[in-house]
């Protein structure tokens, strides 16, 4: 009997010893998912800044540019609706929490997108208007504006690569049972596009004479 209850505490120990080992792993692992995921949402805040600097310089940038003579209104407007377009977007997410929809984040790449694109046609246009080469705000704003590109471009890239070693760490095993258990969804990436790796050029080529308009053909 003696020998019995000998047995049966070894037995207990064993098994205590095993729980405790267990939750220590699982506390491991769970700590170890919640630096990852803070990473992560650290990333996307810093995304989120970088692209509202850029939103932050349009108003001074249109209306420096719509100071030019006879400078194509239609132009401003789009610049103008993109950015009212991803403001809209970004009050839709959570500034300092990463998405967990692929569908919501590439809805909000898709109006920087739109907005980027906005931007690169007003600069082109700009080109056309050496006057503009004598406006310091502007060269300020064109400044900052480049600038802010290439922060955007790094923000995303270190998001991507924080994203991919959280997503790395949720799909291993034994951590992606931990994450199975206590919610840790796997988190969306920005998708690759042609060029995406490079910010958009911000070229002002003022010493390049605007094209020749083609020459009136006279009435028969």
């Amino acid at each position: 009997m003696k020998t019995f209850g000998i047995g049966c505490g070894v037995v207990l120990l064993l098994l205590l010893f095993i729980v405790i080992i267990a939750a220590l792993a699982i506390s491991r692992s769970y700590n170890g998912l919640v630096n990852l995921q803070t990473d992560v949402d650290t990333k996307w805040a810093d995304v989120q800044t970088q692209y509202q600097r850029r939103l932050d310089l349009i108003p001074n940038l249109v209306s420096t540019v719509q100071g030019a003579a006879n400078f194509e209104k239609s132009t401003l407007v789009e610049v103008t609706n993109a950015r009212a377009s991803v403001g809209r977007v970004q009050a839709q997410i959570d500034a300092n929490k990463a998405p967990t929809d692929q569908a919501q984040i590439d809805k909000f790449q898709a109006a920087q997108g739109e907005l980027g694109n906005a931007l690169s046609r007003l600069l082109v246009v700009v080109e056309r208007y050496p006057e503009l080469k004598a406006n310091q705000n502007f060269l300020s704003l064109q400044a900052q504006l480049e600038g802010t590109e290439n922060r955007i471009a790094v923000a995303r890239r270190n998001f991507n690569e924080s994203v991919q070693t959280y997503n790395a760490t949720v799909r291993r095993v034994p951590t992606n049972i931990v994450a199975s258990m206590f919610g840790f969804p796997q988190r969306p990436f920005f998708t690759a596009q042609t060029g995406a790796e490079r910010p958009p050029p911000v070229q002002f080529n003022f010493g390049t004479p605007a094209p020749a308009a083609p020459a009136a053909t006279a009435a028969p």
